[in-house]
């Protein structure tokens, strides 16, 4: 049976400007640069630089208003498409996107920079090498199997079966045993190793013979898991050796690298460049902050549109064509009215949540100490601003501060709070900083275990359980005592 009945349902929705201010607020300087001339390029209506009279935005709320009040066609803002405002393209963007991407997705265009790739590099090596037309094959395709680090991660009868299927190449394992020794002679040393055992003895071969190098490599082949797993002792005892002998092994050892294809410098890789978002100094004993300018362009409405405004305005006779012209005309204004606003509100957005994280944490700001960075949450500034969480987690989520101790994300001043014995809330990064400082200082030959760390930490004021201290000892990449034992 159907039945009619009214339902009042109270909603909220975003407005555009809305929509560009939350999309400008989450973008870098050099993303906010590169929307700002998107936008530039795309609406004739905005023009940067600055305007020689500020009346402008009088003369246009005048034609509009009177143009309105004339009776011509009016422009309903309900039914004006929010995605001409803030997309390029006729069709919004939640159309195309599938569902397993959040909304909190943005478009990235990846650059490319042109070069010679990692595997390329080494095709050019085989060039030089006497190899049958069967063997260059083989070796192409173990230069292909080659990983980032340098590797070959696969084991040698995978490769045997996958010569058969896909090159059409029946061989043995002793042929691609060979292949591969000259493919292991490529340059960086130690690239095409199947193992960091393999990479570190390939290495060390192609290193003068030395006492030193002549034990290392002993090392490595007979007691590479003794060596691994620091048994510094039993190393001494079964080769027979002084301590200072086998220091100097695992000198030579520590000079080798570990992942050869890191160590390839082509003019393919893409350098980073950080650009601040803000600057603080201390200036007579106080803090300063200031907003990068690029991110405070100037701005106005183009006065040549403004009076093709003006001028349908004067006209006697509007025509269809006139009225039409004048809509596309006005929707253009609007949305660089809206867009200038927009940035705006950025600037303030971007300037009070900096300075109330800077006030927040001003102690640290001052010293550069990180014992001194207060415990800090997302909520503790977004009240103290009173904007939404989300507000203030955009602004942090992607801006980096120039400071006087080097230039950070500003995500990471923000950290959870634990109770030291007095009952007073401290950061975690302070923690941190305080168990970093311990273990640097600690006795090399006899490192702190987890539980020793722990007691020391309790002693100081912090009590913490063992598994708390694991957890930020891997944090902060520092490994377990046994690991970190020198003799």
């Amino acid at each position: 049976m159907l039945k009619q009945h009214l339902q009042f349902k109270l909603s909220q929705k975003l407005s555009p400007q809305q929509i560009q201010l939350m999309k400008l607020i989450q973008l870098p300087t050099q993303a906010f640069e590169q929307r700002l001339k998107q936008e530039l390029e795309e609406n004739p209506a905005l023009e940067g630089g600055k305007e020689e009279s500020d009346s402008i935005d009088d003369e246009f709320d005048e034609i509009y208003d009177e143009d309105t009040e004339a009776g011509s066609e009016e422009i309903n803002t309900e039914d004006i498409n929010i995605d001409d405002y803030l997309s390029d393209d006729e069709i919004p963007d939640y159309r195309t996107k599938a569902n397993n991407y959040s909304t909190d997705d943005e478009e990235k265009n990846v650059p490319y920079a042109a070069g010679i790739s990692f595997n390329q590099y080494l095709l050019n090596q085989l060039n030089t090498a006497y190899l049958s037309d069967d063997e260059w094959a083989i070796a192409e395709f173990l230069v292909g199997s080659v990983d980032e680090s340098g590797y070959i991660r696969r084991p040698l009868s995978d490769i045997l079966d996958d010569l058969a299927f896909t090159q059409n190449i029946y061989t043995d394992e002793q042929t691609i045993q060979k292949v591969l020794k000259i493919v292991q002679s490529l340059d960086p040393p130690g690239v095409a190793s199947r193992s960091l055992e393999e990479c570190l003895i390939i290495q060390l071969k192609q290193k003068e013979l030395t006492p030193g190098v002549e034990l290392a490599t002993t090392i490595l082949e007979k007691s590479f898991e003794q060596f691994t797993k620091k048994h510094y002792k039993k190393l001494i005892q079964k080769y027979g050796i002084t301590e200072d002998e086998l220091k100097g092994a695992i000198s030579e050892i520590e000079r080798l690298n570990p992942k050869p294809g890191g160590s390839y410098s082509g003019n393919n890789r893409m350098v980073e460049h950080v650009v601040p978002d803000f600057s603080i100094r201390i200036v007579d004993g106080e803090l300063e902050l200031t907003l990068n300018g690029r991110n405070a362009p100037e701005l106005h409405v183009s006065r040549e549109y403004s009076n093709m405004l003006k001028g349908y305005k004067d006209a006697k006779d509007k025509s269809k064509s006139q009225k039409d012209t004048v809509q596309f005309i006005k929707q253009k204004l609007d949305a660089a009215k809206w867009f200038i606003d927009a940035i705006r509100q950025r600037q303030q957005t971007l300037y009070i949540t900096m300075n109330a994280i800077m006030h927040y944490q001003e102690e640290y700001f001052m010293t550069g100490d990180e014992r001194n960075l207060r415990p800090m949450i997302l909520k503790d500034i977004a009240d103290e601003i009173h904007m939404d969480v989300s507000t203030v987690s955009r602004v942090a989520n992607s801006k980096y501060v120039d400071t006087p101790y080097g230039t950070k994300l500003i995500k990471e001043y923000f950290s959870e709070s634990m109770k030291n014995e007095q009952g007073e809330d401290v950061s975690t990064k302070e923690i941190k900083k305080i168990l970093e400082t311990v273990i640097q200082k600690e006795e090399k030959k006899k490192p702190l275990t987890d539980d020793k760390l722990a007691a020391i930490l309790k002693e100081k004021g912090y009590p913490i359980a063992r598994r708390t201290v694991a957890k930020y000892r891997e944090q902060l990449n520092i490994p377990v005592a046994r690991l970190r034992k020198q003799i």
